[in-house]
């Protein structure tokens, strides 16, 4: 990896892009972590939330959303650097796989960061981090989930929250909050739909 000597202030994105570059066939999630350098919570958070958006095979959210259930509690208990055991920073991800998608999540970060900017700080605040840590825990924990097609909202919500962290922007929080009860209706009223369908079913197999 080149050395990330004032990295911290290059636009997310373009440090996403340097990732896509990396001259090894696999990237460790600790390599992730020294690119990130003092953004590395919200980067990590914000890499595996994108990755949940993506279409994945079965399991794949829950694969990606493990490390979301291992980041987000730090920050509910207010860690500003992340924490990962030794065999999970070993894991890595195929830099194929990472260049490919890429371009689907790119251009609209560059949208948000176009737009972006410090304001709200309030929002970012030890209670305000421990906010965003708390919604984040409870949707990794949906996100590990089987749910068909039940990952694109509340992955949503996350990377909007993680990209708020990085960018300071209590709009962008305010956002991904607006996402995140959008993705608890969602899903009462799948489990609601679910509920009912089973109940008509077991009533047609009892009559019968």
């Amino acid at each position: 990896m080149p050395d990330r000597s004032g990295h911290d202030h290059l636009p997310l994105s373009e440090v996403l892009l340097e990732l896509g570059e990396h001259h090894e066939s696999q990237i460790s999630i600790g390599q992730m972590m020294e690119r990130f350098g003092g953004r590395a919570m919200g980067g990590l958070l914000l890499l595996f939330g994108l990755a949940c958006t993506l279409p994945l095979p079965p399991g794949g959210t829950t694969i990606f959303g493990l490390p979301l259930c291992l980041l987000a509690p730090q920050l509910l208990i207010g860690a500003r650097a992340p924490w990962l055991p030794l065999r999970v920073r070993q894991g890595s991800i195929a830099t194929a796989d990472l260049k490919k998608g890429l371009p689907k999540v790119l251009p609209w970060i560059r949208r948000m960061e176009a737009v972006s900017r410090p304001r709200l700080d309030f929002l970012f605040g030890g209670m305000g981090q421990r906010m965003i840590g708390l919604v984040c825990t409870l949707l990794a924990l949906v996100l590990i989930l089987p749910i068909p097609l039940g990952n694109i909202l509340p992955a949503t919500a996350v990377t909007v929250l993680a990209l708020s962290l990085v960018q300071r922007d209590g709009v962008l929080a305010l956002l991904g909050y607006a996402l995140s009860a959008a993705s608890v209706g969602v899903l009462v009223l799948a489990a609601g739909a679910i509920s009912s369908v089973a109940q008509h079913v077991f009533r047609l197999l009892a009559g019968a």
